[in-house]
């Protein structure tokens, strides 16, 4: 009996000894999580500045420092930098196999938009997502909809941020604009979760729907013409809604990014 009491309290220390650990490193896993899955979602290099889990044990947590890479053919140093991210998770969903987020707000974002060899760094990494996602082949569509955690977002905002524009024809200079506040509601609400996956397709493409129409209203005749030519290789036909002016603008974007 003895040497059995002796197992159990091993046990449950090397279980105890592993919590702690875990709950020491919290931070860093996640970092490490994020940057991992960030990166292959996107095809980009993401990475990480730190994690704040210090209120993970209330459903809170804050991503600081998130910045998604370019494409290859890309000169910028980013495409965009997220600032902060803040999370507030329903705490009795962690354990589901779909979990709540009640509320996501990313603050401050910078976007660079950069035209290059016909098209964009964030059409690039819109299609990158698309086809993890399942918009792309069908093993794409297949390994998207493996088993695996999913999650409902229940508002998702995207505040005080803008868009900077990154090309040769500008000769040097750089221009630049505000993003209006971004409000998503309910991500995988309707389907019972969203993998990250998808939930990356709908960010990514708010922010470059958003950040398009920005660009669009630049007083800049060759960034028109520039968003006319990726948009018309994907639509047909927008060069010429483009070039009617900023109410056209608007709505020949809408359609941006698949959306």
């Amino acid at each position: 009996m003895k040497k059995i009491l002796i197992g159990l309290a091993v046990v449950v220390l090397i279980i105890a000894g592993g919590l702690f650990y875990v709950w020491q490193n919290l931070g860093s896993l996640i970092k490490t999580a994020v940057e991992e899955a960030g990166s292959r979602t996107t095809q980009v290099k993401v990475t990480l500045k730190d994690v704040d889990a210090g209120k993970v044990t209330e459903g809170a947590l804050a991503l600081r420092g998130l910045v998604v890479g370019n494409p290859s053919g890309f000169k910028t140093d980013s495409a965009f930098q997220l600032g902060e991210i803040s999370v507030k998770v329903d705490p009795s969903t962690v354990t589901s196999d779909t979990i709540v987020i009640k509320e996501v707000v990313i603050a401050a974002p910078h976007v660079t938009y950069e035209f290059a060899g016909g098209g964009s760094n964030i059409g690039t990494i819109q299609k990158n997502v698309e086809k993890l996602a399942g918009g792309g082949s069908s093993a794409s569509s297949s390994s998207s909809s493996e088993g695996g955690k999913k999650v409902i977002i229940e508002n998702l905002y995207v505040r005080d941020g803008k868009v900077d524009v990154s090309a040769d024809f500008l000769q040097g200079k750089t221009t630049g604009a505000s993003l209006p506040t971004i409000h998503l509601k309910d991500i995988g609400k309707s389907g019972g979760g969203a993998t990250p996956a998808q939930v990356a397709e709908q960010v990514i493409a708010a922010i470059g729907k958003s950040a398009t129409t920005a660009v669009g209203k630049l007083d800049v005749g060759a960034i028109k013409d520039a968003l006319g030519k990726e948009l018309g290789a994907r639509m047909g036909g927008v060069t010429d809604t483009l070039k009617q002016g900023t109410g056209g603008v608007q709505e020949g974007l809408k359609g941006i990014l698949g959306k």
